[in-house]
């Protein structure tokens, strides 16, 4: 245990872990971010649908209750 060359490949190896480490962890850190972008913008998309839908009974349903009090 006392001869250099073991702590050098200790140090290595450490370094080496700790390096995987990082690039794993960054990786991971986009690809969610990445998924939250594409779920974001579903949701939009998706709160859109739902806004002109909703809009649209509205106004079919304004139309026949305008039809009822003309009557």
């Amino acid at each position: 245990m006392t001869e250099p060359q073991v702590w050098t490949l200790i140090g290595v190896f450490g370094a080496s872990i700790f390096g995987i480490q990082g690039i794993v962890i960054s990786s991971f850190r986009r690809e969610m971010q990445s998924i939250r972008n594409e779920l974001k913008s579903e949701m939009t998309s998706m709160r859109n649908e739902l806004i002109t839908r909703m809009d649209t009974r509205f106004d079919q349903l304004d139309r026949n209750v305008n039809r009822l009090a003309a009557r």
